[in-house]
């Protein structure tokens, strides 16, 4: 079957505009690795807890008041630095003072599954800022209430 110039032209455009469309849903998506910090399941996560670290939830006080995991701390991270890897965090706010001050102490990180860049965000200012047990647990709230974990 032969195609016209124009006939391609058009297909060639609505299918672009298809990948395109699609794109969004995993765009943002956070990465799948943190250098400096070790990337943990729900499971994970509970042992750890259940081993002492601290919980760092990192999303805004309205949804940590709503529900989060059972004994998380709640410290925001205010984003308004791009949704990347490469993210400028000058723009942002996050008050490391309020994580443990033994910087050898484990401390995890998490927010709202892998789309949620505050956890990603709050690992690499904890990194940083010297810590050296770091957890990214990227799965975040969402998988931690899929798995029936506790919640408070």
């Amino acid at each position: 079957m032969k195609f016209s110039a124009y006939t391609r032209g058009v297909f060639f455009a609505v299918a672009s505009c298809a990948l395109v469309a699609a794109a969004p849903a995993f765009a943002n998506e956070t990465p799948a690795s943190l250098k400096g910090a070790e990337v943990v399941d729900a499971a994970k996560a509970k042992a750890l807890m259940d081993g002492g670290a601290k919980m760092i939830d990192t999303r805004v006080a309205n949804e940590y008041a709503e529900a989060h995991i059972k004994g998380a701390i709640n410290v925001p991270y205010k984003e308004k630095s791009a949704k990347a890897a490469d993210f400028d965090a000058s723009q942002d706010s996050f008050d490391v003072a309020k994580l443990p001050a033994d910087k050898n102490a484990a401390i995890i990180t998490q927010c709202n599954g892998a789309e949620c860049w505050k956890s990603y965000k709050g690992a690499v200012a904890a990194i940083k800022d010297g810590h050296k047990k770091v957890y990214w647990f990227r799965g975040g709230f969402p998988e931690w209430k899929a798995k029936g974990l506790p919640v408070e």
